[in-house]
């Protein structure tokens, strides 16, 4: 029998208890009980050991398939993605594509313009490329322009800048002509590009136009309606849904005209969407710098930076989340109700990473939301919130988005290096260990920081002969978060960071200043 092991935090069925090994020796035990004739049985020069082996090798193959089958016949032991997403394709739940950031940028032009730019849909900017990142590029994404009459803005400085322009990662694909009709039902059209940003908002809706599907038949045009499922689409609702594979690639199939509509046979089907999204679009501050396509502002000249780093952006989901989180989305019915229904609810929508949900008011519902990797909200993830939540609250409940409090912490900590070790490096290791227990995967809300993990984290790395930690507090100290006592206890919406760098001359790195022997002695 299969043993059920736990592997990576994960529950497998371990088919190497029926191996080639374990096979052969179960047969040769029954030679003696079965063919008491048999014996020269322990020659591997005999014909029969050849026919054992062959059995036991045919049975090690069996034993594999059969229980790597059972293996991704479970939610909870499947290890392939294209096994969990059609595990989860039965409840109603897909798996998150990658999410683009969003961010504001400020475009400053020359004191002397007066002219009217049209920012429009598509209209592209860039990061600088570095040796070890390329560019990372963002664009206008609305679908009505974005006029800006500079005529009506004072200079300030000897120029006149614009504040405000919502951009997000990713590129846009126009009028890509993915098939034409055949008038048979259920008919399936591939993206010719991976990587499809989707974030739907119910209601057969995509936020900011992530897709639109047209067909053309002779001059007749129909407009495709992007839906959840098929299963309440009626004969004539030009509906379709899609399906992303393991690969990213996605997938549009269309109705068999009892569920959904039948494109016009001989019609061209064209699809305009957005591809990209992943955690690299999360840049820091004044990195976007680069007009890439945008001729109007080039020929100004115009300048455009971003004076808050981008935050939202997030990979695709991972197995792990999809698995631990689907089952709270399918026990809410995707009806948001009590405070755990709007948490799981929110945490679906990529691009969120923390959530805390609280009541404020008979009909007023408060998320204080933590943008995948940090940061602030953008006014662009609202909005995409609040239009995600427009059909899962109850039609008399109000929804108010607001941001975290972040929390600096700071750590002095005095350390003896070893002999042998360069005492720079192992300083870097420790501002690294301290990094690491703030990183904002590894935090939560209302959490209670100890001294003592951060004394076992820089006690482990190699090279360290002794650690005093002689500061451990945070910012704006309150009476009643323990401070002193060796632990940290932040409020219910309060969430721990580390703060950006200190001046290299003071030794700060992310909050926690090293102290070498040499230099406390100074």
């Amino acid at each position: 029998m299969a043993d059920i092991k736990r592997t990576n935090e994960q529950i497998i069925i371990d088919y190497m208890a029926r191996d080639y090994d374990s096979l052969l020796q179960s047969m040769r035990e029954q030679i003696p009980y079965k063919l008491p004739e048999w014996k020269d049985w322990e020659s591997e020069a005999d014909f029969g050991n050849v026919l054992l082996q062959l059995f036991a090798h045919m049975g090690d193959i069996l034993s594999y398939y059969q229980d790597r089958i059972a293996n991704e016949s479970f939610l909870g032991t499947a290890q392939s993605r294209s096994s969990i997403i059609y595990h989860l394709r039965m409840i109603g739940y897909r798996l998150a594509t990658a999410a683009p950031a969003s961010g504001m940028l400020d475009l400053t032009v020359p004191a002397a313009f007066n002219g009217l730019v049209t920012i429009h849909q598509g209209d592209a900017f860039a990061t600088n490329s570095q040796r070890d990142s390329p560019s990372v590029r963002f664009e206008y994404t609305r679908t009505v322009p974005l006029p800006i009459d500079f005529s009506t803005i004072s200079t300030t400085a000897g120029k006149k800048v614009y504040v405000g322009i919502p951009v997000e990662e990713g590129r846009l694909v126009r009028n890509e002509v993915i098939g034409i009709s055949s008038g048979l039902p259920n008919q399936h059209f591939r993206l010719a590009h991976s990587s499809l940003i989707l974030r739907s908002l119910g209601q057969g809706q995509a936020i900011n136009q992530d897709i639109v599907v047209t067909t053309d038949a002779g001059g007749i045009i129909d407009s495709w309606i992007f839906q959840e499922t098929l299963a309440f689409s009626r004969e004539e609702q030009k509906d379709f849904v899609i399906e992303i594979n393991d690969e990213e690639r996605a997938t549009l199939i269309f109705g068999d005209g009892v569920f959904g509509a039948i494109p016009r046979r001989g019609a061209v089907i064209t699809a305009t969407y957005r591809r990209g999204g992943g955690s690299h679009g999360n840049v820091s501050a004044n990195a976007i710098e680069t007009i890439v396509d945008a001729p109007q502002l080039s020929l100004i000249p115009a300048k455009v930076t971003n004076p808050e780093a981008s935050t939202g952006g997030a990979d695709r989901e991972s197995l792990e989340h999809a698995v631990l989180h689907a089952p709270s989305v399918f026990r809410s019915l995707k009806r948001a109700v009590t405070e755990d229904d709007y948490k799981a609810l929110a945490l679906e929508f990529k691009g969120v990473g923390k959530v805390r949900a609280e009541p404020a008011g008979w009909n007023t519902v408060k998320l204080f939301i933590a943008p995948q990797g940090g940061g602030h909200v953008s006014d662009v993830l609202t909005g995409n919130l609040l239009a995600y939540f427009e059909d899962k609250r109850p039609i008399s409940t109000l929804i108010e988005i607001e941001d975290v409090d972040y929390v600096r912490i700071y750590i002095t900590a005095e350390i003896g290096v070893k002999s042998y070790y360069v005492p720079e490096n192992v300083r870097a290791q420790v501002q690294k260990a301290a990094r690491d227990l703030l990183a904002f995967d590894k935090v939560d809300f209302a959490q209670k920081l100890y001294v003592s993990k951060f004394y076992e984290a820089i006690e482990a790395i190699e090279g360290i002969d002794y650690v005093n930690i002689s500061e451990f507090r945070r910012e704006s100290p309150s009476s009643d978060d323990g401070e002193g006592s060796g632990k940290i206890q932040l409020k219910k919406n309060e969430i721990p960071t580390a703060p950006d760098n200190f001046p290299a001359d003071q030794a700060y790195a992310a909050g926690i200043r090293v102290i070498l022997p040499e230099e406390s002695s100074r």
